[in-house]
């Protein structure tokens, strides 16, 4: 019986050691690599219909809805489309965006009661889209070569990375955090510091599905800690590999959306 049980100890040392060394093997730049391209490039290409709550401070609550559609172009670079479906000040407000991993992206606002196409200077992606908790940037991703990453603590079920900015005066935050599932590779929670070291703002992945073996945020909660509020995306009808157009991802479209987000 002694033997038995020392058997089944090494045994389990085993696979322990072999698992931390699989992990270990992983350097802070692939696993940020890997949950980029789980979070952000499932299929050739998506769509999802999202539901946007968002809470004040003193607990008033404003909602959006919207239809997001994304494409998957050349040399990791993307397209995305969002339509604004609710409420009625912002119904057929349309946002594009041309996401490229190189350079800049460009991005374009439609304001229908203006009757007014504008352009988002590069600079404005770290600012609040349509009035909520979540920025321009958390749209369409963060470049993973925009920061500097480095690998803190691998846990059960979490790699922790550590990312600064390779530009700090660029952007708001003198680095961030991010707690990355090692099973699926999606990030599932984010804390951003300022220059003293103090945390303001949080990102939550809050549910977690397969769609079509993808896994897959489903519901996700930004947080600004300093004033109070928070906003919750719900995701639903979430499709890939549709066979979306690129001519759809273009200006033209953005006064008359194409038919995919409006069925």
């Amino acid at each position: 019986m002694y033997y038995i049980r020392t058997f089944w100890l090494m045994l389990v040392v085993l696979v322990l050691t072999t698992l931390n060394l699989t992990a270990a093997e992983l350097t802070a730049d692939e696993v940020v690599a890997k949950a980029n391209q789980a979070a952000y490039y499932a299929g050739k290409d998506g769509r999802a219909s999202v539901k946007m709550t968002i809470s004040g401070a003193k607990g008033g609550k404003r909602q959006r809805a919207f239809t997001l559609l994304r494409l998957n172009t050349k040399d990791g670079n993307q397209k995305f489309y969002v339509y604004f479906t609710e409420p009625a000040d912002v119904r057929k407000m349309a946002y594009l965006v041309w996401k490229n991993v190189g350079g800049d992206d460009d991005r374009w606002f439609w304001l229908p009661a203006l009757n007014l196409n504008k352009r988002i200077a590069p600079g404005d992606k770290r600012t609040s889209f349509v009035g909520s908790d979540f920025l321009y940037e958390d749209v369409s991703g963060r470049s993973m070569h925009e920061d500097s990453h480095e690998l803190l603590e691998i846990t059960e079920q979490h790699y922790l990375i550590k990312h600064v900015p390779k530009k700090p005066g660029s952007v708001e935050f003198a680095w961030y955090q991010t707690w990355i599932d090692r099973e699926t590779f999606l990030p599932m929670r984010a804390e951003y510091y300022d220059a003293s070291g103090e945390r303001y703002r949080e990102v939550e992945a809050l549910k977690v599905e397969t769609i079509q073996g993808h896994p897959t945020v489903m519901v996700a909660e930004a947080r600004d800690l300093k004033s109070g509020s928070s906003t919750r995306n719900e995701f639903h009808k979430v499709e890939y590999d549709l066979g979306l157009k690129e001519q759809m991802f273009t200006e033209r479209f953005l006064r008359r959306p194409p038919r995919e987000v409006t069925r």
